[in-house]
């Protein structure tokens, strides 16, 4: 409007306005507080130890520090495992890209220097050298001093850095092969994967420590004590076991001779201290070196190699691996046969069910109620009419079926729970089957007594052997049944005791006056003249025992074909039992020209063990008059002696003498000092002479008696070793010589011979 003047005036917010806006201004500042709030909360809490690992990780390097495993000894002190310094040797690709080292020089040379400790390839070491932000790629683990010299001295001559040397340790058996069932054996980390390793892995490992070190953001450690943390080692406990390396070193050359004479297919012997359980020797065939526990026998090995695809092969050696790593005697379950006549003996004489006065009659066969055929025994011919002793001594069948009904299905079974049979028996390694048995309601149907019959004598039933040799120790140690066990006690490296084996019983299962009468019979089996045991008779000592051989039902019904398992429990010394040894062999060769039974073929080897163990064990012989005739001899050292005084020593030892030359001292003497020889023997001595150093074909023995054998022997220069039975008793002959007829061996040595009683014809 004309003459109208504006004027401009800025604009007032109204109070309504002011409010709106720090409203606004607070929640929006109170949000994103709480937002800040919630990261933080985020980061510093929830996300805390993440963080602060990728800032360590960042900041610094850490070196481990590897503990000391544990070492293993036997119950003597004696090595089993070791760890010794090794060293692991790693390649820094980070740093082999930053200094521009020459990854071909590294690829090719490094496989050479560590040839044997499983180096990687020259391809693999270029393929791991891409990887340029890594700084740990490992070439080589557990390599010893000697081959890390020579990783050294090319470091040095070619001023290497990205190649590392990092100390740790490595387990070595100094026994190799010996026990290693037992002891197992650790992998590629140091950890234990079978046996006691295994079983033991926490305690024997310890824990590793390591040092800490700052590093620079590009990568280069300072090594500074200023920016170093120290966290030492814990090295691992050490187990000191049961097992004793003579017994264990005995029990696998008995098991070993007893494969290769019958040509068997496998086998294990155990030997259990039967008042506490402790095991003093456990073995199965065939064995390894945990030293290098992925190698096989060389035989099995060839073998595989002819097998043509990858895959089957490849499957063949993992097949074969496991078959030698696998423990028989925890692992597999059997048929025990005849052995097991003693818990069967056991629990009659408990329950009264039978004993001193009770009469067997055997025509051969016998009827039971619920089998539409009748149960044979061994001998088609019968036993007549037995006392119990005499059932037990000649393993009759049809005793047996007689005596598991006086006990009854019920009170049977009962006991079979009580020996531990339906159960692990607990030892303390891995690796533990059970057996397969009835259910009660089929065990104990009055309808049919098939399976009763069967049990009293011990088949189509399964157990392990070492639940066998556990049950019988209990059935003759005063009737407590005994856990096993490997371990006696671990110690800390300070020399604490960490753990010490209870020992105590599982359960009381007979009275010692049962017991007792069980080690009588026992006794009888192995002493008497008509015992099936008697192979196992060692003069000087009191042996018991009992035969056994099952027929292997699931092999017969698969392959139509019969095959066996022999086996023999022996105990002694029958006036206090102390060592329970069962011995088996698995498929002997039914062509191998001896009677398959274990009275023939594992008596001999128990009677053999006992025959160098208890000596060991400071048990000495003591020799009935008629005994002392017939005990091998221990041939002395007569070289650079008086030959008048020796000619009278080896007089006084049943020994004859010819004498090689006109000296007056012994210049020689065959056999070699510390040879075994059977009683009778001639000794040749040479006075100013030399010995003839040809050698002498080895002559057919088998079938001869004792004299026989040594006569033959003698005619060319040869002496004779015995084991197995006695020459005491009648109809003993040699079953099996150690070396064959036909070999050549130097003139003077010892042919080892086992002696069965060619009487015994069965013991099922």
């Amino acid at each position: 409007m004309k003459g109208t003047t504006h004027e401009y005036r800025g604009l007032r917010p109204s109070n309504g306005n002011v409010s709106r806006t720090l409203i606004l201004m607070g929640v929006c500042g109170i949000i994103l507080f709480a937002a800040l709030i919630g990261q933080l909360y985020r980061v510093m809490i929830l996300r805390h130890e993440e963080l602060e690992g990728m800032a360590v990780g960042q900041q610094t390097r850490e070196t481990s520090i590897a503990a000391n495993r544990g070492g293993i000894y036997d119950r003597n002190g004696n090595a089993l495992a070791v760890s010794a310094t090794a060293y692991n040797v790693f390649l820094s690709p980070y740093e082999l890209k930053r200094y521009e080292e020459d990854v071909n020089l590294i690829a090719e040379t490094l496989p050479r220097l560590l040839e044997g400790y499983n180096c990687r390839e020259p391809d693999q070491i270029r393929k791991m050298a891409e990887d340029t932000a890594s700084w740990y790629k490992t070439l080589a683990t557990r390599v010893d001093a000697r081959a890390v010299d020579g990783v050294r001295a090319f470091l040095n001559a070619h001023d290497l850095k990205s190649i590392h040397i990092e100390e740790t340790t490595k387990r070595y058996y100094p026994y190799g092969s010996l026990a290693c069932h037992v002891i197992g054996f650790v992998g590629a980390e140091n950890t234990g994967l079978s046996g006691l390793e295994a079983a033991y892995n926490e305690l024997l490992s310890g824990k590793d420590g390591s040092v800490e070190r700052l590093r620079t953001g590009r990568g280069d450690t300072l090594f500074t004590d200023n920016y170093e943390e120290h966290f030492d080692a814990v090295d691992g406990c050490s187990l000191n076991l049961t097992i004793d390396t003579g017994i264990q070193y005995l029990a696998e050359k008995y098991l070993r001779q007893g494969v290769a004479d019958y040509n068997c297919k496998g086998g294990c012997c155990i030997v259990m201290d039967v008042k506490t359980g402790a095991i003093r020797a456990m073995a199965s065939y065939n064995g390894f070196d945990p030293n290098a526990y992925q190698t096989l026998r060389q035989d099995v090995q060839e073998r595989i190699d002819e097998i043509k695809d990858p895959e089957e092969r490849s499957r063949a050696r993992a097949e074969a691996q496991y078959a030698q790593w696998r423990n028989m005697a925890i692992s597999d379950t059997y048929e025990p046969g005849s052995v097991f006549k003693i818990i069967t003996l056991s629990m009659a004489l408990e329950t009264g069910a039978a004993g001193e006065h009770s009469r067997y009659g055997c025509g051969g066969t016998t009827r039971v109620k619920g089998r539409t055929t009748p149960l044979k025994c061994w001998k088609t011919a019968g036993h007549g009419l037995q006392t119990l002793t005499e059932a037990v001594q000649h393993s009759c069948n049809v005793a047996f079926v007689q005596i598991g009904a006086a006990v009854g299905a019920e009170r049977f079974y009962d006991y079979i729970q009580a020996f531990g049979f339906f159960e692990k028996t607990g030892i303390d390694i891995g690796g533990e089957a059970v057996g397969s048995w009835w259910s009660p309601e089929v065990f104990t149907n009055p309808e049919n007594l098939s399976q009763l019959a069967a049990a009293s004598f011990g088949q189509t039933f399964t157990i392990t052997p070492l639940q066998m040799v556990t049950a019988v120790s209990a059935a003759v140690n005063g009737g407590s049944l005994m856990r096993p066990y490997l371990v006696a006690s671990a110690v800390s490296p300070d020399g604490a005791t960490v753990y010490e084996a209870p020992g105590e019983p599982v359960r009381q299962v007979l009275s010692e006056n049962s017991s007792r009468k069980v080690c009588e019979i026992l006794e009888a089996v192995v002493s008497g003249a008509g015992g099936t045991g008697k192979n196992a008779y060692v003069p000087g000592y009191r042996i018991g025992g009992k035969t056994g051989t099952s027929e292997k039902v699931a092999h017969q019904a698969a392959t139509g074909t019969k095959d066996y398992m022999v086996s023999f429990c022996g105990v002694a010394p029958m006036d206090n039992p102390e060592l329970a040894i069962l011995y088996i062999l698995d498929s002997p060769d039914q062509s191998c020209g001896v009677y398959v039974s274990g009275g023939n073929m594992a008596a001999p080897a128990v009677g053999g063990l006992f025959s160098e163990i208890l000596p060991y064990l400071g048990y000495t012989p003591h020799y009935t008059e008629k005994e002392s005739r017939f005990v091998d001899v221990t041939v002395p050292s007569f070289t650079g002696g008086a030959l008048e005084e020796a000619k009278k020593t080896a007089a006084e030892l049943g020994l004859s003498v010819t004498v090689v030359g006109d000296g007056e001292q012994v210049t020689e003497q065959l056999p070699a000092a510390g040879s075994e020889v059977a009683s009778g023997s001639c000794l040749v001595l040479y006075a100013g002479e030399l010995p003839d150093q040809g050698s002498v074909e080895v002559p057919e023995l088998v079938d001869l008696t004792v004299e026989e054998a040594r006569d033959t022997l003698a005619g060319v220069g040869l002496y004779l070793d015995t084991t197995g039975a006695s020459p005491l008793h009648e109809n003993v002959v040699v079953s099996v010589q150690a070396v064959p007829p036909g070999t050549q061996a130097d003139y003077g040595s010892v042919i080892r011979v086992t002696l069965v009683d060619a009487s015994i014809q069965g013991d099922y």
